[in-house]
């Protein structure tokens, strides 16, 4: 039967020995090159071996151990969903989660691995392979037709005792089993399994070496004297000109998906974590480092909370919540309310608190809960081997979260305990010490100890655009007295605001429908582009140098010095 780019039949296309500890092997099949990696929590991955963006081969790139990095412009893809999670050239919200390589299904047993063109069969062992220790020969690839392999190792049969064919162009002769891996049309790879390890390894894997090179000589010779076959032609779909460039796919707010609560604890003193998994066992989308997630709660509010994952673990999302007394809702009724095995809505990842992996130095400052965005950062630093410090201040031991997380890291994690104000001011000018060139420091944790953070850092020469900071809240008292109008320049229309109501408020009774979610002026949500107009700005989210750019605002929170804004929506 001539070979078929749909074949559904699974084949060999590499041995468990090809895979060793943060390597990428090229594999092929059926006329397509594959890249072949083992991640760190041993699960083997077989994709499309090329790059998204500009078709550069995954094969050369470098394993990192839950990602793939493409060598060429550094994107990088996630172990088991293939999704990419990080574009070097790209704002933070890049739509890296709606971009996934091609995945092939995969199956590792009796220390070969297995793929197919498709998921159209499940993988079925060969009959026998169950309850039997078997010892891989090494492959011999063949320039000759895998219909001609096949004929050939059946040759090797005695008269006596013929070959037992087997289903996927496999041959049983006596304890020996032989798979022909079809690599193209006219290309073939010959896989072998031995039943019981033998005494002499070496002995045995020479002499069958001996027995397939031969073969392989005499099926070569007789290949030369036949006309070549048509190479199989797998069709690749094309990457659009966007994709291959910048792409700009906007991440629709307002949709939701459903996930389970896998597992509530307790990881320190007011810190619940909560493992959110899909209830379906399915990947959750990819994200990158300090992203976040809307958490749809039971009492109708929504809240954010950071991703606490490292690099390529999609299987469920980590997040811890900070048990508070003053809590408006929120927080109160996961905490006290959610349960194991209840299901939540929730956004997909946004981030808004992006992490550079550029820098030559990178400090991580905590504040109490304000470690789970840091927590996803360090470990993804970690994974790709790219210097950092975390430093994670706390009012007493018992209130550090997620410790067995941190321990496993391999970088310098400094914890501070039961400071005062004053010795932390010290410590975090001590920790940062005078800027240099491509150093970068992100802070999340509460509001006063982010402001000191800031006004230390300007001290001691940072730019803005090196300080980069995450609010939880927005702990100023917002001046709502001022009443002036926004012209909102592509929906045509003029709207009043008076005192005591927000833009966004009016711009809802309105009619319009824009997007929001914290509408304190801390999660970037409503970031709005400003046309003209002066702006007064009383959020938390934009640094100073945005504030006095004068070029966008938050329409939740933020209002107007001048009499006029014009918007563009």
């Amino acid at each position: 039967m001539p070979l078929s780019l749909s074949d559904p039949a699974w084949y060999p296309i590499a041995s468990s020995e090809d895979l060793p500890f943060r390597h990428v092997y090229q594999g092929q099949l059926l006329g397509r090159e594959l890249a072949v990696w083992r991640a760190d929590d041993g699960n083997v991955n077989v994709w499309e071996n090329r790059c998204l963006h500009r078709g550069v081969r995954l094969s050369i790139g470098i394993n990192e151990g839950q990602e793939l990095k493409c060598q060429y412009h550094g994107w990088r893809y996630a172990n088991q969903s293939a999704g990419c999670t990080y574009i070097p050239a790209h704002p933070a919200d890049a739509p890296a989660r709606r971009i996934e390589n091609r995945k092939y299904p995969v199956k590792e047993a009796f220390g070969l691995i297995w793929s197919a063109a498709n998921d159209d069969q499940k993988f079925a062992p060969f009959a026998g392979a169950e309850g039997t220790d078997w010892f891989p020969l090494r492959p011999m690839p063949v320039n000759a037709t895998p219909e001609d392999v096949l004929a050939g190792l059946a040759g090797l049969a005695p008269d006596d005792q013929p070959a037992d064919l087997l289903p996927g162009m496999a041959l049983r002769l006596g304890t020996t089993i032989y798979f022909v891996q079809p690599v193209d049309a006219g290309r073939a790879v010959i896989r072998g399994l031995i039943a019981g390890k033998p005494e002499d390894e070496v002995a045995t894997l020479r002499h069958y070496n001996e027995t397939l090179t031969k073969l392989r000589d005499r099926l070569e010779r007789a290949a030369a004297r036949k006309p070549a076959p048509e190479p199989l032609q797998p069709v690749f779909e094309k990457v659009s000109a966007d994709l291959a460039s910048m792409p700009d796919i906007a991440i629709p707010r307002g949709n939701t998906m459903p996930v389970v609560v896998k597992r509530k604890w307790k990881s320190a003193d007011g810190v619940i974590g909560f493992e959110l998994a899909d209830r379906d066992g399915k990947h959750l989308p990819t994200f990158q480092p300090g992203a976040h997630i809307d958490v749809h709660l039971p009492n109708g509010l929504i809240r954010q909370y950071s991703i606490t994952n490292g690099p390529g673990d999609l299987s469920s999302y980590v997040i811890g919540v900070k048990q508070e007394s003053a809590s408006k809702g929120g927080s109160k009724v996961l905490v006290e309310t959610v349960r194991e095995g209840d299901v939540l809505a929730i956004s997909e990842p946004r981030n808004n608190f992006p992490l550079r992996r550029d820098a030559t130095r990178t400090v991580l400052i905590a504040g109490g809960i304000g470690i789970t965005p840091l927590l996803s950062m360090a470990r993804f630093l970690d994974k790709s081997s790219l210097p950092y410090e975390l430093h994670y201040f706390a009012r007493t031991g018992d209130g550090l979260a997620f410790q067995s997380e941190l321990a496993a890291l391999h970088g310098k994690i400094d914890r501070h305990i039961g400071l005062a104000r004053d010795a932390i001011k010290a410590k975090i000018a001590e920790v940062l010490g005078q800027y240099q060139f491509a150093n970068h420091v992100y802070i999340c944790g509460p509001g006063a100890m982010l402001e000191m953070v800031q006004e230390t850092a300007a001290g001691l020469g940072w730019p803005d655009d090196a300080i980069h900071f995450e609010y939880f809240q927005n702990d100023k008292v917002i001046d709502s007295s001022s009443a002036f109008d926004v012209e909102l320049a592509r929906s045509a229309m003029t709207l009043h605001v008076p005192a005591g109501k927000t833009i966004l408020e009016t711009m809802r009774e309105a009619g319009l429908t824009v997007p929001s979610s914290c509408e304190q002026g801390a999660c970037g949500t409503c970031l709005t582009t400003v046309m003209e107009g002066e702006v007064d700005h009383q959020d938390v989210y934009l640094n100073k140098t945005e504030k006095a750019s004068n070029t966008c605002m938050m329409t939740c929170v933020s209002r107007a010095k001048s009499g006029r804004l014009v918007l563009d929506i």
